[in-house]
């Protein structure tokens, strides 16, 4: 014969942690106020490995941001030639 397993587990919480009185939580009631102070960009991982933290991908895209203003300022002057 098994013996049974106790699956009671000792109320441990403090009294000050009434649960029963606590309202329902609201699933997602900040995420747009979350979302407004959040610029979150999601990597390929062959494109994250390449990139060591987050300073290593902004400087690679200043840098980008860099050639690609004087790659336009080179073909604006050409035009006006």
């Amino acid at each position: 014969m098994k013996k049974e397993v106790e699956n009671e587990m000792e109320d441990e919480l403090r009294p000050e942690y009434d649960f029963a009185q606590m309202q329902r939580g609201v699933r997602g009631k900040y995420v747009e106020r979350y979302r407004t102070g959040t610029n979150l960009v999601l990597l390929d991982p062959d494109i994250a490995q390449a990139f060591p933290n987050d300073d290593a991908v902004n400087d690679a895209l200043r840098l980008l941001i860099q050639i690609a203003q004087r790659q336009q300022s080179q073909t604006a002057v050409q035009r006006k030639e």
